[in-house]
């Protein structure tokens, strides 16, 4: 979203995120909206709620009223540092759940009052921190009726991951067996029950209190990662999905059979693929993309009872960077989600 307009901050403690009142306009008439708005990079503590100019949904987009969105670490990531995305001003968020408000020119698939969750455009199409945000209407897909807007806006970027990763990229078939590193995280627990669903034998790495959580969600077998070595074992893997990056990338080669796949979410150490191809396994960095067909399966998924985000907190958008706070610990398990109308 761009506009001229100079952003409002709401710098009082009374002020709140969305309500079901109409929205207010700006004095040449437009609409506005609250968002949960940075103009420098830093801490939690440069976000602030902000009046913006609302959006208008463009050819080929639909513009949502948000209901939730979810939080994620490249959320916090970006807060801090440009990453993928130019200098601020900037609202994030990627996920969203959420009800149509308008369609745009062109737009066949879904009408005013339809629920719907998605990722917007990694990484450029972020803004799902807001009362209303427009995107893609192929980046949404019908959210499942059995779920509410919390459990939806927790899934789609680190759903799209997992599914990216195991399934599109990986293969990952029955009988196979697989390695998931930081299971209990938000991408990591999905990948748990993806894997599960698939057939495959699960393995997975967390700290010893998240090892009952990880046997809840199917999990074959779990290794603490502070007490012990994933590497030191005779098991050998089909397929690695790793979070951590850096030299927990090529240290994971080490366990893959041959013509096994590593998965990498954030870049390994500069030696992996030299080591991967040593090995002979494949080793690729996968960035997550929007994808309909993919929000489709992850839709069928929860609507078979397949699949669960697991929701370790909510925080009102007007609160929202307290999320950004216990986000940084690296230590939540599952999701936290953005309540923004509704339900704060």
């Amino acid at each position: 979203m761009t506009s001229t307009d100079t952003p409002k901050n709401l710098d009082s403690p009374d002020s709140t995120a969305a309500t079901d009142s109409p929205d207010p306009a700006a004095p040449d008439g437009a609409p506005v909206m609250l968002a949960l708005h940075q103009t420098a990079l830093g801490g939690p503590e440069v976000l602030r709620l902000t009046e913006l100019p609302r959006p208008a949904p463009g050819i080929g987009e639909i513009l949502v009223a948000v209901h939730a969105a979810g939080f994620n670490p490249t959320d916090f990531m970006h807060r801090a540092q440009s990453g993928f995305l130019p200098p601020p001003p900037r609202t994030l968020g990627w996920d969203v759940s959420g009800t149509v408000v308008e369609a745009g020119h062109g737009v066949t698939l879904f009408r005013p009052g339809d629920e719907v969750f998605g990722m917007l455009p990694y990484p450029y199409g972020a803004g799902s921190h807001a009362e209303y945000v427009a995107g893609p209407t192929r980046a949404f897909a019908a959210k499942p009726a059995g779920i509410d807007h919390v459990q939806a806006a927790a899934l789609p970027l680190a759903a799209l991951t997992a599914w990216q990763a195991l399934v599109d990229t990986a293969g990952l078939r029955a009988g196979q067996r697989v390695l998931i590193h930081a299971a209990a995280g938000g991408v990591g627990h999905l990948a748990v029950q993806m894997a599960k669903e698939r057939g495959a034998h699960v393995t997975g790495t967390a700290s010893a209190p998240k090892h009952d959580f990880l046997r809840e969600l199917g999990a074959d077998a779990c290794i603490d990662h502070r007490s012990e070595d994933f590497t030191d074992t005779d098991e050998r893997y089909d397929v690695v999905l790793d979070a951590l990056g850096g030299e927990n990338a090529p240290r994971s080669v080490s366990v893959l059979r041959p013509g096994g796949v590593l998965v990498t979410l954030l870049p390994g150490a500069e030696d992996t693929q030299a080591v991967a191809e040593k090995a002979q396994v494949r080793a690729v960095h996968l960035a997550v993309e929007h994808d309909q067909a993919g929000m489709r399966a992850i839709a069928d998924l929860v609507d078979r009872g397949k699949l669960r985000a697991h929701v370790s907190g909510t925080f009102p958008l007007a609160e929202g960077a307290r999320a950004h706070v216990l986000g940084e610990t690296g230590r939540t398990t599952g999701k936290l989600v953005i309540t923004v109308r509704g339900m704060a």
